[in-house]
């Protein structure tokens, strides 16, 4: 079975130029390049799609630096992940590391469990802080928008034949948040048809 290296290179706001990145991919022994002169912010990257679909089992995805892929630790693992299922392998030229080596699969593999550890830590973090504020008698989340004084003015309205829509927009708030916090405002609405 032959094996070809398939290099992607994208061009960065700093760097506009894909000739350091395409003189590297060469070196490399790449037999394609794909490239993209987007920002790597954007979701739609047409030449690393055109890589992907071209690498086959056995094949292997070069870039010259690792953020020519993702910018978060997350994302990237996630994509090195992808290729190692399809029995592709990763190289990245700049940052040494080089998955069709029993190093580099040990390097990326500790890297994420480093990053799962981290995910893990934040969750732990986060539902402790949840709990000591609930112990403080705080309550986590954005503030409600329906606060009981507005829930009793909304009623009195209601009752007093205000039309929903009215009673929402002197409340600052939609009509469907209006319905959902003071039920009773659907009955209002029915009566009215």
């Amino acid at each position: 079975m032959t094996t070809h290296r398939i290099g992607y290179a994208r061009v960065s706001s700093r760097d506009q130029n894909l000739d350091l990145q395409r003189d590297a991919l060469q070196k490399a022994g790449c037999d394609k390049i794909y490239k993209d002169t987007i920002s790597g912010t954007k979701s739609q990257r047409p030449g690393l799609d055109l890589a992907l679909d071209n690498l086959r089992e056995g094949d292997t995805l070069v870039v010259w630096k690792l953020d020519r892929l993702g910018r978060s630790v997350k994302d990237l693992l996630d994509f090195a992940g992808g290729l190692n299922d399809r029995g592709v392998g990763f190289i990245s030229l700049t940052d040494s590391i080089d998955t069709t080596t029993v190093s580099g699969r040990f390097f990326f593999n500790v890297m994420a469990s480093l990053a799962q550890m981290e995910r893990e830590l934040m969750v732990e973090r986060t539902q402790a802080g949840l709990q000591a504020a609930r112990e403080q008698g705080r309550i986590g989340g954005r503030k409600r928008i329906m606060t009981d004084a507005k829930i009793r003015s909304a009623r009195k309205l209601l009752n007093q034949g205000t039309p929903p829509r009215e009673v929402a927009g002197s409340l600052g708030v939609s009509v469907p948040t209006l319905y959902r916090w003071v039920p009773a405002a659907g009955a209002v609405k029915a009566g009215e048809q």
